[in-house]
């Protein structure tokens, strides 16, 4: 039996752009512990990141969705804050433009450099509640749709149902 890949992250939240190396797939089930860091390094002033997904094997529309939430909350800053995405390879890249988000955040095609060396973000976080987990999946969804109009029709049924798990607990 194959063993479940799983991702993991590395940060340098103290360079400018902060750097996120993405490792493996990346999918509603472990992409929280990212989601924090967002929060926490955004809370604390930084406005400027670099993802790099040479090591994304794939992701999910979670995934994509709390990086729109964060796009879209960092062009609410003054001045606005940037995200960069870089060497997606060509899966990616595509659903990254399937999306729309190629609009919300920079693509950087080329090869780049990190001189710094990030190191691993804990992957531990206290266990969600299941419905804890359904918000967060729901608002990356409803992230994709403010970032794309199109999107709507995309995952409408997910919102719906969602929504519906979100308010039955």
């Amino acid at each position: 039996m194959a063993e479940k890949e799983t991702a993991a992250f590395l940060v340098d939240a103290y360079s400018d752009p902060a750097i996120v190396k993405v490792n493996g797939r990346v999918n509603f089930s472990n992409s929280g512990p990212l989601r924090d860091f967002f929060d926490r390094v955004i809370g604390s002033g930084q406005k400027r990141f670099i993802i790099d997904f040479r090591e994304c094997t794939g992701m999910d529309s979670t995934f994509l969705g709390i990086l729109a939430g964060v796009a879209l909350e960092l062009g609410k800053q003054d001045p606005p804050g940037r995200i960069i995405l870089c060497r997606l390879g060509e899966r990616n890249f595509e659903l990254v433009k399937n999306l729309g988000l190629h609009r919300l955040m920079e693509v950087d095609p080329g090869e780049h450099s990190f001189k710094s060396d990030p190191s691993p973000l804990p992957g531990t976080r206290k266990e969600e509640s299941h419905s804890e987990k359904a918000r967060m999946i729901l608002e990356a969804h409803e992230n994709l749709v403010k970032a794309d109009e199109e999107n709507r029709s995309k995952f409408q049924d997910v919102i719906s149902y969602l929504k519906n798990q979100v308010e039955s607990h």
